[in-house]
């Protein structure tokens, strides 16, 4: 079985090709370029270099959500518009899981943090027992306070990772009194590599949809959103695009 995976859900885009446990190509890019002119440019030359023709994968996987309004939704018709057009199946990997699923084996409590602003973060708790995956808390949209509160409950070692990492890293260290970690620089950060390894197995699962059926999960409304909905206002679909 062959995947193409896509991440655009935060800062950074990432692209991979695999092929059950043989990673072929990976293309990740974290560095002042917006998604939109990265991710099909970056699928265009990972595919070149490699000579796979894409009416070869089996399906695409992509990173559907928490994350960036924008970045999501390029991910997210991105991997539409080529399963539409390959007539593939998609697979939705929640971004959180994905970037959790770095660390298949660890035996620690593994704490992936998207910054959501204003002090919060994009969050859950997993760990994978007996090589299987687990979730502790389900993936939400919460302070870091309350994060981090819930963190030294669970009287474990924590291993954090994420963009929400730097930017609350002098907060966490003041709050946490629990045994902690950060990821490395190699593995902080969202790739589609681990998306895909998600995928297989749901894809194992039957969890899989059609392009068309495909949405990204936001986890909150937009920034624009709430700010109308505080003044009693509608935001209809094109507002919120032009938001973004």
């Amino acid at each position: 079985m062959r995947l193409l995976a896509l991440d655009s859900a935060g800062l950074v885009a990432s692209v991979a090709l695999m092929e059950e446990e043989n990673l072929l190509a990976e293309y990740t890019m974290n560095f002042k370029k917006t998604h939109s002119e990265t991710l099909l440019p970056m699928i265009d030359a990972m595919v070149e270099l490699t000579g796979v023709d894409l009416q070869d994968i089996d399906a695409i996987a992509v990173s559907a959500g928490p994350g960036s309004f924008t970045g999501l939704r390029i991910g997210s018709a991105t991997a539409k518009g080529l399963g539409l057009a390959l007539g593939k199946p998609l697979i939705s990997v929640g971004t959180l899981e994905g970037m959790a699923y770095h660390f298949m084996e660890s035996n620690l409590l593994i704490c992936p943090m998207m910054d959501a602003r204003r002090k919060q973060v994009y969050t859950g708790v997993y760990r994978f027992i007996d090589g299987v995956f687990t979730t502790v808390m389900e993936g939400s949209a919460m302070s870091v306070e309350d994060l981090m509160t819930y963190c030294n409950q669970l009287n474990e070692t924590v291993l954090f990772l994420g963009d929400g990492v730097p930017v609350y890293k002098n907060m966490m260290e003041e709050l946490l009194t629990v045994s902690h970690r950060y990821a490395p620089a190699h593995m902080n950060r969202q790739r589609a590599s681990a998306v895909a390894a998600r995928a297989f197995d749901l894809y194992k699962e039957g969890k899989i949809e059609t392009a068309a059926e495909h949405a990204p999960v936001y986890f909150r409304k937009s920034q624009a959103e709430r700010e109308l909905e505080a003044k009693g206002e509608h935001l209809d679909a094109d507002s919120v695009s032009r938001a973004h």
